[in-house]
């Protein structure tokens, strides 16, 4: 089964807010953007953002140029009908972040909680490093999400690789600086415990 057969299998067989990754918010993604002091137009992408409820948080908040890219039909299906009408004023995309098409130099934010992690191939991460670092403006900043070294070796089904904020940064190269980090732990509606690594890097600007 290819991934995005798996993907759309799971979103098919459970309602969103009893998936394992399910949180009502993303606090700490919200509290770190906020931070930032992006302008309100500034363009973000959240990758793997599938039925994620970052784009809700963040509409609200008063952002205006926001793309959700997933793999998963369903997944954005699930989250355009959450939002209704506001879904107009979302950019969604049904991809792969290793092979997608993104505009050069486009993204001031680049989100990832959770896709990342699930590139258990060499060559997977090195797609994926080739299509932010293209996508993701010189300054611009990558909040990802990871499973860390005492997380499960798992996720829905799926193998994954987890990082301390080292390897993470390792992982990313040198042209991503590391400016934060901390662990989260993660309570599965099912009552499943995943800890989480939280990083904010900042792309360099040439």
């Amino acid at each position: 089964m290819s991934q995005k057969d798996h993907w759309e299998q799971i979103y098919a067989i459970k309602p969103t807010d009893k998936l394992g990754w399910y949180t009502p918010h993303l606090s700490t993604s919200l509290h770190w953007i906020e931070a930032l002091g992006l302008e309100r137009d500034a363009p973000i992408i959240d990758v793997g953002g599938g039925a994620s409820t970052l784009v809700d948080d963040l509409l609200d908040a008063g952002y205006r140029s926001l793309t959700v890219l997933d793999l998963s039909d369903k997944a954005l299906a699930a989250a355009q009908a959450r939002l209704r009408d506001k879904a107009k004023r979302v950019t969604w995309l049904v991809g792969d972040v290793s092979s997608v098409e993104l505009p050069r130099y486009h993204y001031a934010l680049w989100h990832d909680r959770a896709v990342f992690h699930f590139l258990t191939a060499a060559e997977q991460r090195q797609k994926y490093r080739d299509t932010l670092t293209h996508a993701l403006k010189p300054g611009g900043h990558l909040l990802i999400g990871t499973f860390a070294p005492d997380a499960p070796p798992k996720c829905s089904g799926l193998p994954v690789r987890r990082y301390s904020a080292e390897q993470l940064e390792n992982a990313l190269g040198e042209v991503f600086e590391l400016q934060r980090h901390q662990k989260e732990l993660h309570i599965t509606p099912a009552g499943v415990e995943q800890m989480y690594l939280y990083c904010l890097f900042r792309k360099a600007a040439s």
